[in-house]
């Protein structure tokens, strides 16, 4: 094969060899394939984040809330199938990658809602 030509997988591999979302890109270079690793990471645990960051605020208009919330709602889709867009390069690396950010960012999440709950007092009657 010529340096040009691109072979789609159809099966797992594992190789820095891999086009994700451009052609091009990581180019089969190994510095950029561990900065579209890290690309992808973080983007998986920005959407961790997006999935519970309250967008609508209190006491204001339903048509302006919903119209705020559905565009929100709209970015964070266009993330989660950028994200998915990339594991379909059947790169494990790109596969583990993004299931750690998942984890990661799930992790994070929780810990700051479960900390936030624990720190609030206790006002049960006995």
């Amino acid at each position: 094969m010529d340096g040009n030509s691109t072979v789609m997988h159809m099966t797992f591999f594992w190789s820095k060899d891999v086009v994700m979302l451009f052609n091009g890109w990581p180019n089969g270079q190994l510095g950029m394939y561990i900065l579209a690793l890290a690309f992808v990471f973080f983007l998986t645990v920005i959407v961790e984040f997006l999935s519970i960051f309250p967008v609508i605020k209190p006491g204001s208009s339903p048509f302006v809330g919903g119209l705020i919330h559905a565009l929100f709602y709209g970015f964070r889709m266009a993330l989660v199938y950028l994200i998915m867009l990339c594991v379909m390069s059947y790169n494990v690396g790109v596969f583990v990658f993004v299931v750690a950010g998942h984890v990661i960012g799930c992790f994070i999440v929780k810990y700051r809602v479960i900390s936030k709950a624990a720190r609030k007092p206790r006002t049960d009657p006995v």
